[in-house]
């Protein structure tokens, strides 16, 4: 397989840290009820809607007319959503610095929604404008595992699959863009994602001349 020369992004929980307690665990004090409000209002099938484009004020109408007792929180979601990503994965901020350095072409594939992506990218500006683009799901109605975003991501960014790494946290996610023969790696923290970029070439230190077998006695 060729080796890759970009490198492709999830954002969630690969970027940055993400999770719907962040927010709620700051509005709903006791434990059992926070839990129960997670697995059974605001789930991740619910959430999912916003990520392949549906609009905000067709989700909650619907939510709160399923969980009317829960109007407050649940309307919460949206203009406190930022509350939900409270910072970058540790260590991740400093493996794109390397990678920009390097001159490695950078993007990103996230499932995100539409109306959340503009103020989070703003916010995250620093981060961002390192990329040379970025498919927001949101905004092409197309979700990762999705052959098709992949495909238009692909398209977009002027990349054939064998040039790209592609790294995200979800393995459906990663199976889909290996099945699209792009360089899947999955995501597990940031020192195990920096041994795999040096052994696929992309940074300095063990890449694919070199390994530590090649060093020993």
């Amino acid at each position: 397989m060729t080796p890759p020369t970009a490198v492709i992004f999830d954002v969630g929980r690969v970027l940055y840290r993400w999770d719907p307690r962040f927010l709620y665990e700051r509005l709903i004090a006791e434990e059992a009820t926070l839990d129960a409000f997670l697995r059974d209002v605001v789930t991740a099938d619910w959430h999912f809607q916003h990520d392949a484009g549906r609009d905000f004020a067709h989700t909650s109408a619907e939510l709160i007319a399923l969980h009317p007792a829960h109007r407050t929180l649940i309307e919460a979601w949206a203009p406190r959503f930022l509350d939900t990503i409270p910072g970058p994965v540790e260590g991740m901020p400093a493996l794109v610095d390397e990678l920009h350095a390097a001159g490695v072409p950078l993007y990103a594939i996230t499932n995100f929604s539409h109306e959340f992506w503009p103020p989070f990218r703003t916010r995250e500006a620093a981060m961002f404008d390192r990329f040379c683009d970025i498919v927001v799901s949101g905004d092409e109605k197309l979700v990762k595992p999705d052959a098709a975003i992949y495909r238009l991501a692909l398209d977009r960014f002027g990349l054939e699959a064998e040039q790209a790494a592609f790294i995200d946290d979800n393995e459906a996610n990663v199976a889909g863009a290996a099945a699209m023969g792009l360089h899947a790696l999955h995501f597990v923290d940031a020192p195990t994602l920096r041994v795999q970029l040096m052994e696929l070439g992309l940074l300095q230190g063990l890449g694919r001349a070199e390994s530590p077998a090649d060093h020993a006695p």
